[in-house]
């Protein structure tokens, strides 16, 4: 539910509308079904590894100890410090939501009002993020059930009016709108909306079964991810033809003009903006509690791994590394510039937090890949593994070039035209990747870790004996 949840937000609720605008109903559906199948082998890689050699901080361990330490140290940190950023951005979209019903309120009032409220959940157990994640997940889970049923509704004619049938589908240049640059444009869209499944990894380390329930959340939540996008983006591109322009201006700043909001409307729901607008309030809340854990978790495993302050991986008697909750806190702090400098801040938490998530999954990807070569190496029988990644090594091999593609792709005209301001903030995260590499590489001397010393005596297989 927590990988279920983590994924089902703004990315579903707002920018699917804009989605459907740039490439069309079919543009769309295919960009968001194929990003959501390269997510499923990113967590069938990740869930893997995750049964193998369960702890905190998943991908950044896997990537020191079947790539480079050089990799896995600027890995966690570029991970720490996206999540970190994610609660700034969260916090601050909180605000602007709660703007929605008091205007005249300063919107960092309410930011810091849900950024505390994160730091309490986060702070009091373990037991206590996944019971408010469950809940806020059940919030936005009901809400898309609630509107695939209205949606499917309208367009049988049975709310709302008159029959709508499918023929916005093909309204136009519909169902394909702008070519492949407009799908690439879609991808970049699924893959924010995305973001936050590899959760299912961070928590391994604290699952009480990861050997059966990392498995169980990567199957049922794909699919639910799956189903729940496609067959939105379809409602809304039924009601609404691609050419509407408030397709186009969907935004948090404006949750009137949500294309789940204007699906509401035209069932005859005259509330739907203010219901829509607290199941989007419960999405950020989601989020930034999200991301206080995913940051929290991640340097703490970087301080076992040497990697951080050894102070970042003290916890304590309930088991929560306090030092590492304040170190996030402290960037995520970074909300409230936005009432100091402006809603320019705001746009800059974004960019710099974007790439972040491809990148690491490129990690992933690779470490995986790294990890079955040693098993075939060292003797070992993948098949002893508790957990089998589907189509490998097709999968993390699909996942490394669409991630690559979608990096490339993020803001190829800034770079055309010479805006190099522009292209700084979109691809931050690159060079601030290569620095902490270059950084760590030239301080520790590190090297591309042997496959035939790969530590895999740690890890867990079916039984204690396996066949060499």
């Amino acid at each position: 539910m927590i990988a279920l949840g983590g994924s089902i937000g703004t990315g579903l609720f707002v920018a699917s509308g804009s989605a459907i605008h740039t490439a069309g109903p079919g543009g769309a559906i295919i960009g968001y079904a194929v990003m959501g199948i390269m997510v499923y082998f990113l967590m069938t890689s990740l869930g893997e590894m995750a049964t193998f050699m369960p702890v905190s901080g998943s991908f950044a361990t896997y990537c020191t100890k079947f790539i480079d330490p050089a990799l896995g140290f600027s890995m966690g940190w570029i991970y720490w410090f996206n999540w970190a950023l994610t609660v700034a951005v969260d916090s601050t979209t909180a605000g602007i939501v709660m703007n929605f019903w008091f205007p005249n309120i300063p919107s960092w009032l309410f930011s810091l009002a849900v950024l505390v409220y994160i730091i309490i959940v986060n702070a009091l157990a373990v037991s206590s993020f996944g019971e408010v994640e469950y809940w806020l997940a059940i919030i936005k889970v009901i809400t898309v059930i609630l509107f695939l049923i209205v949606g499917f509704a309208v367009i049988l004619g049975i709310m709302g009016g008159k029959t709508i049938g499918f023929h916005n589908l093909t309204y136009k240049q519909a169902p394909f709108v702008g070519g492949f640059p407009a799908i690439l444009s879609v991808f970049l869209v699924a893959g924010f909306s995305f973001q936050g499944t590899e959760l299912v990894g961070i928590t391994a380390g604290e699952s009480a079964t990861p050997a059966k329930s990392i498995p169980r959340a990567i199957h049922s939540t794909f699919w639910r991810i799956l189903l729940f996008y496609v067959l939105s983006i379809f409602v809304i591109a039924c009601i609404l033809p691609y050419t509407s322009p408030n397709l186009l201006g969907s935004s948090v700043k404006d949750i009137t003009i949500s294309p789940f909001t204007l699906v509401f409307r035209r069932a005859g729901l005259a509330f739907a903006a203010s219901v829509m607008n607290a199941v989007i309030l419960t999405a950020v809340i989601s989020a930034a509690n999200s991301g206080m854990y995913a940051s929290t978790r991640m340097i703490y495993a970087m301080a076992h791994e040497g990697q951080a302050w050894r102070i970042f991986g003290v916890t304590n008697q309930r088991g929560i590394p306090i030092y590492g909750l304040l170190a996030s806190t402290l960037v995520a702090s970074l909300t409230f510039l936005t009432g100091i400098f402006g809603p320019g801040i705001y746009e800059f938490l974004i960019d710099s937090s974007g790439l972040a998530g491809f990148l690491t999954w490129m990690g992933m990807a690779a470490a995986h890949l790294r990890f079955r070569r040693a098993l075939k190496i060292q003797g070992y029988n993948a098949n002893d593994l508790r957990y089998h990644a589907a189509f490998y090594p097709v999968g993390p091999i699909l996942a490394l070039l669409l991630c690559a593609v979608v990096i490339i792709g993020q803001n190829p005209t800034a770079i055309l035209h010479g805006n190099w301001q522009e292209v700084i903030l979109t691809y931050l995260s690159v060079p601030l990747l290569f620095i902490l590499w270059l950084y760590y590489k030239l301080r520790y001397r590190t090297h591309l870790v042997s496959l035939a010393k790969v530590d895999l005596k740690q890890g867990h297989f079916k039984s204690n004996e396996v066949t060499k």
